[in-house]
């Protein structure tokens, strides 16, 4: 059997046909039904000429419909492509251009944007609206008629070497697609569902035998349920939440709604027996906490007896949160360092093992050099540069120079340098400081925004902080730090300052501190620096 997504999600629609597939408030879909629905969205895409390679734009929210439309991509053997559905008009028609897009799925709410741009988007040949109360537009099909007015389209053989592609969020420029097979990537996702227990750790994964094993979890009723409460277009929420637990025959449930509600999601975690919560740090796992001990403070406890797991990437999760996570249930707490470009290292958190901020256990075939090239020696004190080996992708689409600074070889192995910088420990552990890009340079010596951030966040009347450098004539950059208050909380910028002295450096200090209403982040969770250099510059100078 081809080591491709769609093969593998037949051959579980085969297996376990009745158990549920994906859940979205009353919407569920059992495997057979996903795999029909999607089958009969693939026979349209083929009626306009899209198969191999094709790409396809999926400029939708959390939901079923996202998940199906993705699946009848994989179907056709075409290339999927994530769309930001914050992007405004001339975000929308870079990514779709660049990504020579032949199709597009869109929000039916998003009607009036897709009416703005569809003239200038000569690659694509039909657009399909979701429906969700919003006028059918004239120029597009829809969704659901498209279901139930077509026929599944036949299954056919794939090459494992079809490319799957996953857009950067453009946090340090234009969005850039990273290109993967579907044999290495699929694999890894393999590897990670093992290495978390979703299925037994095989030293190599034989896809032959995945529908036996997804068979045997099910009849076992262990199958993963997972919801992602971050964003299905960003890596976190697609292949944590949805394509592990999908790759193993497990259920995903998602929240249409924007903008995340805490309360919301463990209401869900309470209505589905959800096992597996999929989020992006303390961005995330802030509110939750503090929605938990709320509800523990009124006597109205949330019910979390099914989570086995909460997995985090993308961003820094402090010891604290998980400390006070940790005090409403027993769980495990996975914090997964990594970006699109590959993965770094992992954290285990429980109440056996205390949880750490920042601190990792470096992946096999990770490596951390020095910007000179050399090897950064276990304890030395000296930052590096990780590169990670094993699954590492094809390359940038379109970017041949780009491609050629982040994936290359080192000592006869290829590893990709997506920019994050670290320190190794003592013990082998690696520190992550953060990505070069935003590195400040205040009177030559380096500062990690996120370490910073970290310190500031520690003090209890802060719940968020966001930290750059602006330009300054001693220093060159000074470090400036935007927080928030905890509700009705609140400190001097001094003693603020003197607070972070007790944990950081003294060239690391921020010089300055902007108190704000909120931290800007992106719908994932990330830092949005250029919201925070912005602000700065307009309020400090």
């Amino acid at each position: 059997m081809e080591a491709h997504y769609a093969t593998v999600f037949e051959k579980n629609a085969d297996a376990i046909p009745n158990e549920i597939a994906v859940v979205c408030g009353e919407n569920i879909r059992t495997w057979k039904e996903y795999d029909d629905r999607a089958a009969r969205l693939a026979t349209l895409l083929t009626s306009y000429g899209l198969g191999s390679d094709s790409k396809v734009g999926l400029y939708l929210h959390n939901s079923n419909e996202f998940l199906e439309a993705q699946y009848s991509v994989f179907k056709v053997a075409g290339v999927p492509i994530n769309v930001n559905y914050r992007y405004k008009e001339e975000e929308l028609i870079y990514l779709l251009d660049n990504s020579d897009s032949e199709a597009v799925f869109f929000q039916g709410c998003y009607a009036q944007q897709i009416e703005s741009i569809k003239d200038k988007l000569d690659k694509v040949k039909v657009f399909i609206q979701v429906d969700d109360g919003t006028p059918q537009l004239e120029c597009a099909e829809n969704y659901e008629q498209i279901i139930s007015s077509n026929e599944p389209m036949e299954r056919f053989e794939r090459s494992e070497d079809n490319i799957y592609m996953l857009y950067t969020g453009g946090t340090t420029g234009m969005p850039k697609g990273v290109m993967y097979t579907h044999g290495g990537h699929l694999g890894a996702m393999f590897n990670t569902a093992g290495a978390w227990g979703m299925i037994p750790i095989q030293e190599k994964i034989e896809i032959e035998n995945i529908s036996k094993e997804v068979l045997r979890i099910s009849e076992e009723e262990s199958l993963t349920v997972s919801i992602p409460a971050c964003p299905l277009m960003h890596g976190t929420g697609m292949w944590l939440g949805a394509l592990i637990p999908h790759l193993v025959g497990g259920r995903v449930v998602t929240m249409p709604q924007l903008g995340f509600d805490p309360d919301f999601l463990f209401k869900e975690v309470e209505r589905t027996k959800v096992n597996n919560i999929v989020i992006v740090g303390d961005a995330f796992a802030k509110p939750m906490m503090d929605a938990l001990d709320k509800a523990k403070a009124e006597n109205s406890p949330y019910n979390l007896e099914s989570v086995n797991t909460i997995i985090s990437s993308g961003v820094m999760w402090s010891a604290e949160v998980k400390e006070g996570l940790l005090k409403h249930h027993e769980m495990v707490l996975i914090d997964a360092m990594g970006s699109t470009e590959g993965g770094m290292g992992s954290s285990v958190s429980s109440r056996d093992e205390s949880p750490g901020t920042a601190k990792f256990t470096i992946n096999p075939g990770v490596i951390v050099i020095t910007d000179e090239g050399e090897h950064v020696e276990p304890g030395s004190g000296k930052m590096g540069k990780i590169g990670t080996s094993g699954l590492v992708p094809q390359g940038y689409f379109k970017d041949e120079k780009k491609s050629a600074e982040t994936f290359k070889e080192f000592e006869g192995v290829r590893y990709s340098f997506p920019g994050d910088y670290a320190l190794v420990e003592a013990d082998g552990t690696i520190t992550l400081l953060g990505r070069g890009s935003n590195c400040i340079n205040t009177a030559g010596e380096k500062v990690y925004p996120e370490e910073v951030e970290e310190a500031v966040k520690r003090h209890p009347e802060i719940y968020d902080c966001l930290v750059v450098g602006l330009k300054d004539d001693r220093f060159g950059q000074r470090v400036v730090a935007l927080a928030s208050y905890q509700d009705d909380k609140e400190i001097s910028e001094q003693d603020l300052i003197g607070f972070t002295r007790e944990h950081l450096a003294g060239y690391k200090l921020p010089k300055q501190v902007l108190f704000v209403d909120e931290v800007m982040r992106a719908p994932n969770g990330k830092a949005n620096y250029k919201w925070a250099k912005q602000r700065a510059e307009e309020e400090l100078g």
